[in-house]
Formats: structure tokens, C-alpha cells, sequence
């Protein structure tokens, strides 16, 4: 389901009850187009994520942890200086639109009250937070600012009069009393209308709508109607993420045209946690690891053409046998060879009964030609050799570069830095010129088994060379991938249960090149039969006497493992 507005009217439900009245005690800005306030409200501590991010846009309270940037944006400044300690007096959803306006109260820095308003659009690429005085109806700031060149309607910069986002001339789908003109239309045309119709249908809604109007064709339209739009009632909400084909869809409760696997919570943020958090850190980590994605492919793709010209010259060099072969008839038969010859049919001994067809250069003697053709054979198989160190080197790149690839894919925002400095160390990426202030290290993934053994997964070539060869004891055990690009993975404990080697597994099989496969391939062996080869490239090491496992990564899985950490 997209975040529609019938979505956010069962959100709204949530706030108000779990908000309203609450203290602002922080307010933090991690991202460009994302807020996070802290609330003190019913004796507990609240996070409250407004994002305005073009794909992602969305409110909801997290349980998410956000780092904060080292120096605040001028927009959290803004927010800080006029929200800091303001109470929630309330909050309201426009109409049925997808727009959330959070009423405050505040003392300005005279002591004088002040009522401010927190507005959230969810817009798509359009979405915005504003910060409006209610006083004198003006902006006091936005977090993306919008000037008259760019909209017409309305502008949105710090001191231009609010102006709310254009209104629908649509109907109010919980107050809609009207006709439901549906009996002939096609499916396609009952979304239609639908949306046309309705404030606040996204498709998916519209979707489910039209589905039970056909599955229900029993009923009288607005009965099918009502009872559908009841569901959005506080007590009726049943937060639902369906997965089908590969893809997630969020819904208030279940869709019955959404047939997949099913999983409820408790909460409609507690499901938005789950559907958002890997995709928007997903999408944060793309924009900041576009750079060294690029530059890595470009590494694996001249190694690709590099190994293909080599592979051609080593095929060259299989007729090398067959030079030696001229050579030693032609040296055996040079009685038979004058100087101005061109070419020479000889009996070849090494085939019985078999004539071989010897080119010659008719500037040389027959003893000349002779060693042209040793000559020639040396140099092929000199060649042969160096070729096949050649190859075996590039390989290695190969490998090398594709598991940086699977590793960029898995990567968290705190593991790209290492990604960086371990090409720099490898010559691949310019050293920096200027030494910046030293970053928190970052650290493996921890997950925890089903019997409470600490299981610790490493993302990035830096963590599992620190996890393997440094810090897990040597009675440990190791699991990799099976000769796959892969994270190191370590069960801290001598004698892991069955059960927690075959999650241990399966966290080696999900944070891999292979994690959206079935039946992945890992190995499984005692630390101390791991060695890493004098001058080998961060990451790789070898082993022996491994046990191979085959798992099938779940989502679903790794985020109970890593749950039950806490």
C-alpha cells in the first residue's frame, strides 16, 4: 500500500493517542529531508520521524537509532530554537489528504506564549515540512525551500504567508453518502472512479476496493462500501506487511487482493519500521557509495577484458608443441633443405606414415630456419608460463572486486568509510591529501542464536579480517559462503548446538553475493584451521577440513536473530 491518506487517517489515531500532550525534549536532523523529535509523553520516551524524502516521505514514531551529523543543518537550528520543550496540543490530518499538521505550544524567548505549527506534506517528490507561526499565519521556515520561480501556487520560504497545498475536489470517503455508479464498469474503470471519486485512495486501496465489490457482489455496493471503510477504525487495525513475488506492500489490515506471506504488528509505525528502514538506509547508502560502486565495477570490468585477452594468448600459445615438432624434423632432414626454399614437405617421425607441411624463409639457411623454429618455441612457451601467472593473478582481481561489489550492496552508511580507505591502502582510490578527524570504527553486525549464542558478522573486508584473524579464539567457528563473495561470520562459542551452526549459515548465506538465492552453498570450520597467504588482499584467507552446509537466507530469520539481541 502506498501511504495514502487512508493510511494516514489511522496513523493520525495512533499519534494522537500516543503523542498529544507530550514534550519536545531534542530534535535532531540525521539527513537532509528527515527530522527526528524526541517526545517526552505518557512517562516514556517517544522518537517521532517526519521525513519528507521524494520515495519515502512518511511519519511515524521509530525505534530506529539515527546518528547525528557532526554539525546540525540550519533546519534543525530553526526547529531547536523555536520548538525546544514546546508542548503537542494537537494533531490533525487535512481533510482525508496525505498532509499532518502538529499544533504546539511554546514560550519565546521573551516568556510570551506562542503557538507554532510542525505541517508534514506527503507529496512524493513535492513532500515538505514547514514550520508555520500560527500568530500572523507566516513561514518561518521549510525544510526545502520552494521559490515563486518553481511553484506559482504558493511559495515556500522563511517570512512568505502560509498558503496550505492545493485542495482536492474530491469526496470525503468517510462521509461519503452518495451513488455508486460501478455495476458495468470493468475493473480498471472502477479504480478509476474510485480514485477519482474518493479523497485519499492510493491505488492499492483502490485496488482492495474494487476487488471486494467484485468478490462480494452479493452485497448491495454500499454495504461492501461501509464495511470496508470500518476497517480503518482504531479498533479494527491490524498493521499487515504482505510479501508476494519479491515485493512488500503495507497495509492497515489484511488485503484480500494481496495474496502473499503475511506478518502483523503491533503498531502502524512498528510495521513502517519494518517496511522502510532497510529501503531508505538502502537508498542513503546508494547515493553515498555511487563513487566507489562506479569506480570498482570499472576495476572488475578491465580485469574481465584483461582476463579475455589473456585466456586468447594462452590458447595461441597451445601450438607450441607443434613448432618444436618443425623444428626438430626440419633439423633432422637439413640435407634435404636448400637456401631459396619457401617451403618443404618432410616425413614427420613422430607420426607414422604422416607428412608435415614446413614453412621456410628463403633469405636463410636451412640451419637458420631450423632455430627460427626452436627460437619460436622457447618464446611460446616462455609465454605459456608468464600467461598462466597472468591469469592466476587476474582471477584473483576478479574475485577481489566482486566481493567489494557484494559488500557495497550490504553495506551500512558506517561501512562504506572502511570500504574507501581499503582501496586507498590498495592503491586502487587516491589517498586523501589532508587528514580529516578520525571516525568511530565501525563494527560487525551482532545477532544473537536460538540458544543465546553470540553469532557476529562482518561487512566489509576490514571487520573480517579484525573478527577471523584477530579477535575470535581459535576453538571458535567459521562460516562463509561456499567459494562466494561473503561476509566472515563467527559463532563465539567452542561447541555450538546444531541449530545455531545452521543459523549461523544461513546469516552467511543472506549476507552474501547468493542472499536472494535457494540452497546456498557455506562452509563451516574451526578458526584454527584458517590461514591468510604472505601478501593476500584484505579478506581472503584460506582453509581445510570444512563441513558445507546448504541454507536457504530469510529475511524474516536474520531480523529475529538479531531481535533477540536486545
Amino acid at each position: 500500500m502506498s501511504f495514502d491518506g487512508l493510511f494516514v487517517h489511522s496513523l493520525t489515531h495512533e499519534l494522537k493517542n500516543k503523542l498529544e500532550g507530550g514534550r519536545i525534549s531534542k530534535i535532531q536532523q540525521p539527513y537532509d529531508n528527515e527530522v527526528i523529535l524526541k517526545i517526552r509523553a505518557n512517562r516514556k520516551n517517544v522518537s517521532l520521524l517526519l521525513s519528507a524524502h521524494p520515495q519515502y516521505a512518511r511519519v511515524q514514531i521509530t525505534e530506529t537509532p539515527f546518528e547525528n551529523p557532526a554539525s546540525p543543518p540550519q533546519f534543525c537550528m530553526i526547529l531547536r530554537k523555536y520548538l525546544d520543550g514546546a508542548v503537542i496540543e494537537s494533531i490533525e490530518q487535512k481533510d482525508n489528504d496525505r498532509q499532518l499538521t502538529f499544533s504546539f505550544r511554546s514560550r519565546n524567548e521573551l516568556g510570551d506564549m506562542e503557538y507554532l505549527s510542525l505541517v508534514v506534506e506527503i507529496m512524493g517528490r513535492h513532500s515538505n515540512i514547514l514550520l508555520v507561526n500560527k500568530d500572523d499565519n507566516r513561514l518561518i521556515d521549510a525544510i526545502r525551500h520552494v521559490p515563486a520561480s518553481q511553484n506559482t501556487y504558493r511559495t515556500l520560504l522563511p517570512g512568505a504567508e502560509y498558503k496550505s497545498a492545493p485542495e482536492q475536489d474530491k469526496k470525503d470517503p468517510f462521509d461519503y453518502d452518495g451513488p455508486f455508479p460501478i455495476g458495468q464498469l470493468s475493473t480498471k474503470e472502477k479504480i478509476k472512479w474510485i480514485q477519482s471519486t474518493l479523497q485519499g485512495f492510493g491505488k492499492d486501496s483502490a485496488t482492495e476496493l474494487s476487488y471486494r465489490f467484485e468478490n462480494q457482489s452479493n452485497d448491495l455496493p454500499k454495504a461492501v462500501y461501509q464495511q470496508f471503510m470500518h476497517s480503518f477504525s482504531p479498533e479494527k487495525i491490524e498493521p499487515t506487511l504482505i510479501k508476494l513475488d519479491n515485493k512488500e506492500f503495507f497495509t492497515p489490515f489484511e488485503f484480500k487482493h494481496l495474496d502473499g506471506q503475511r506478518e502483523t504488528f503491533d503498531s502502524l509505525s512498528q510495521l513502517m519500521d519494518r517496511y522502510f528502514l532497510e529501503k531508505a538506509e538502502r537508498d542513503r547508502v546508494n547515493q553515498q557509495s555511487h563513487d566507489l560502486t562506479q569506480l570498482v565495477k570499472t576495476f572488475y570490468q578491465k580485469n574481465e577484458k584483461k582476463l579475455e585477452k589473456l585466456e586468447k594468448e594462452l590458447k595461441n600459445t597451445e601450438k607450441a608443441e607443434k613448432i618444436k615438432v618443425k623444428g626438430e624434423v626440419l633439423t633432422a632432414y637439413l640435407h634435404e633443405v636448400s637456401k631459396g626454399m619457401e617451403q618443404i614437405e618432410l616425413p614427420n617421425f613422430y607420426e607414422e606414415d604422416s607428412i608435415i607441411k614446413i614453412s621456410l624463409d628463403p633469405q636463410k639457411t636451412p640451419a637458420e630456419n631450423a632455430q627460427r623454429y626452436f627460437s619460436k618455441y622457447q618464446k611460446l612457451k616462455n609465454a605459456k608460463q608468464h600467461l598462466a601467472k597472468q591469469i592466476k593473478s587476474t582471477k584473483y582481481e576478479l574475485k577481489y572486486f566482486d566481493t567489494l561489489l557484494t559488500q557495497l550492496q550490504i553495506a551500512s552508511l558506517s561501512d562504506l568509510e572502511d570500504i574507501r580507505q581499503e582501496l586507498r591502502e590498495g592503491n586502487y582510490l587516491k589517498k586523501k591529501a589532508i587528514k580529516k578527524k578520525k571516525q568511530a570504527k565501525s563494527k560487525p553486525e551482532q545477532f544473537t542464536s536460538s540458544d543465546g549464542t553470540s553469532i557476529l558478522v562482518g561487512k566489509n573486508n576490514t571487520q573480517n579480517d579484525e573478527l577471523t584473524m584477530k579477535k575470535a579464539r581459535k576453538s571458535y567457528w567459521w562460516a562463509h559462503a561456499k567459494d562466494i563473495p561473503g561476509s566472515h561470520v563467527i559463532i563465539e562459542e567452542t561447541e555450538p548446538s546444531e541449530q545455531t551452526i545452521e543459523e549461523a549459515c544461513l546469516l552467511a548465506a543472506y549476507y552474501s553475493k547468493y542472499r536472494l538465492s535457494s540452497s546456498v552453498p557455506v562452509d563451516v570450520v574451526q578458526v584454527r584451521h584458517i590461514k591468510k597467504p604472505n601478501g593476500a588482499k584484505p579478506g581472503y584467507v584460506i582453509y581445510e577440513g570444512q563441513t558445507t552446509y546448504y541454507v536457504t537466507p530469510s529475511d524474516k530469520t536474520v531480523r529475529e536473530l538479531k531481535t533477540s539481541r536486545k
